[in-house]
């Protein structure tokens, strides 16, 4: 068995393992990338890219098909399904080709190829050809899907985002179980594109969204144009010939038996850590197994070791894995001298149309944070000029504020362009703006941003720090 000696081992090369890599090494020439499969990350291959990839397609066809209230009349729309899959993969292939093309400009000495497993708390066995022993090593090994043993009776029926976009051609029907960001943003895509899809959940969770209020309204508009039951009682799950046979109690009370030609698993994700053998080391875990550590230094315990990334079980987002990468990375080049790194205010968009975001503290954090020493400003988009122009009037924003000081603590939309305004929200949370400074930014007219005005004039006027809400205000501008 070849043995080597390092400074720093990175065990995975996806977003949080090449951030780590290359912070470690403006520290150390002394380290080792292990990947055990191929290389692109998650968010290239089968994640991110490719299932906007898919939405950009449903979002084309869904327009087409609704153009009437314009005034504008498109006949005959049609979708190719295998012509769509195969733009996906074509680009899809081509954000990967980024993504290896990068790795392939790390010095080769410092990659290495294979499954690693922990013999101790310094040593690392890959495939059985290598063992590496190292001073610090960085867990970054993502994590992948997750989902009741009960799915897998349906064989090859049985698809997960992985899956879905190696498919030639479009199926007729999907039964989606999962209606969280996965579950809402490929189930609604699929829809648009002419699947008959229903969506299937347990406990009312609806894309992530916290806010009963908003929550409640988005279940209401995406039943709109697919099924959703957020709380659904299915009673059997079986695969019948090249099909899957659901047996599930309607929003109606009644039973029904329907068959669809694949279920479409969108259950979670899960830390990719369970065959590194933890066992071996001394690794102090939480219940579920995973490590626990420092989230401003990426530190374990022992503290030579570090977690970032989806590996880490924490916030399972591109940008997030890429900050954990990096700090897990410098304080892994630079120890024993361990910094905290900056870890910026929560931001998460789920792309389903209405979007949704969710910016800052979510109202169940603002509530235990502040108490009652807090108010909600609420804006609907329903009669928002812009929203109304261009026929995308459905929607909710709430943001919350603390009495006393005016600080804007967090926010949460389900609407238009929620992409872009969770980050102007985002960016004044992070830089400690209380909501009159937001107020004196400038907003033009008509823009869907005059919504954002509304609501914080709305939650000004509750904390007692601006004017009532006036109606209809003539300085906005109409329908601002």
């Amino acid at each position: 068995m070849n043995k080597r000696h390092v400074e720093v081992a990175i065990i995975g090369s996806g977003t949080a393992g090449m951030g780590a890599y290359r912070a470690a090494r403006a520290h150390t020439d002394s380290l080792l990338l292990i990947e055990a499969h191929q290389y692109g990350t998650t968010c290239a291959r089968v994640g991110c890219m490719p299932s906007k990839l898919l939405i950009a397609a449903a979002e084309a066809a869904h327009h087409a098909k609704k153009t009437e209230p314009f005034g504008v009349s498109v006949e005959n729309v049609q979708v190719d399904g295998k012509a769509v899959l195969e733009r996906v993969r074509r680009e899809r292939d081509r954000f990967v080709g980024f993504v290896v093309e990068s790795v392939n400009g790390f010095h080769a000495d410092h990659k290495l190829m294979g499954y690693a497993k922990f013999k101790d708390d310094h040593t690392l066995v890959v495939d059985n050809h290598t063992e590496i022993t190292a001073d610090r090593i960085i867990i970054a090994t993502g994590s992948r899907p997750s989902f009741p043993g009960l799915f897998l009776e349906v064989g090859d029926r049985l698809l997960v985002n992985d899956d879905l976009f190696e498919l030639e051609e479009l199926p007729a029907s999907v039964a989606v179980f999962g209606p969280g960001v996965i579950g809402m943003e490929l189930g609604q895509a699929l829809s648009r594109l002419g699947v008959n899809v229903k969506v299937f959940g347990r406990g009312g969770s609806v894309a992530a969204i916290q806010d009963p209020e908003i929550r409640t309204y988005a279940e209401t508009t995406f039943n709109e144009e697919f099924y959703l039951d957020a709380n659904a009682k299915v009673n059997g799950i079986r695969k019948t010939g090249d099909a899957v046979e659901i047996h599930y109690v309607d929003k109606s009370g009644q039973d029904v038996t329907e068959t669809f030609d694949y279920l479409l698993a969108a259950t979670g994700r899960k830390p990719n850590i369970d065959n590194l053998a933890l066992e071996n080391t001394s690794l102090t875990l939480d219940d579920q197994g995973v490590p626990v550590f420092d989230r401003y230094t990426g530190q374990a315990t022992p503290g030579h070791i570090f977690i970032a990334g989806d590996a880490n079980n924490d916030i399972p987002l591109l940008h997030e894995a890429a900050d954990e990468g990096r700090i897990a990375g410098d304080n892994a080049g630079r120890y024993p001298d361990v910094r905290s790194g900056l870890r910026r205010t929560p931001l998460a968009v789920v792309f389903t149309e209405p979007q949704v975001a969710s910016v800052g503290l979510s109202l169940q954090q603002v509530e235990a944070r502040c108490q009652s020493c807090y108010a909600v400003g609420q804006v609907s988009f329903e009669d928002q000029g812009r929203s109304r122009v261009m026929g995308k009037n459905k929607g909710i924003l709430k943001v919350y504020a603390e009495q006393g000081s005016g600080l804007l603590l967090g926010a949460e939309m389900f609407g238009p362009a929620a992409e872009h305004i969770g980050h102007l929200l985002s960016w004044a949370v992070q830089q400690r703006m209380t909501v009159s400074q937001i107020l004196d930014m400038p907003f033009y007219h008509p823009v869907i941003e005059e919504g954002v005005r509304t609501a914080l004039r709305d939650v000004n006027a509750k904390l007692h720090i601006g004017p009532e809400l006036i109606e209809h205000c003539l300085d906005c501008g109409p329908g601002a």
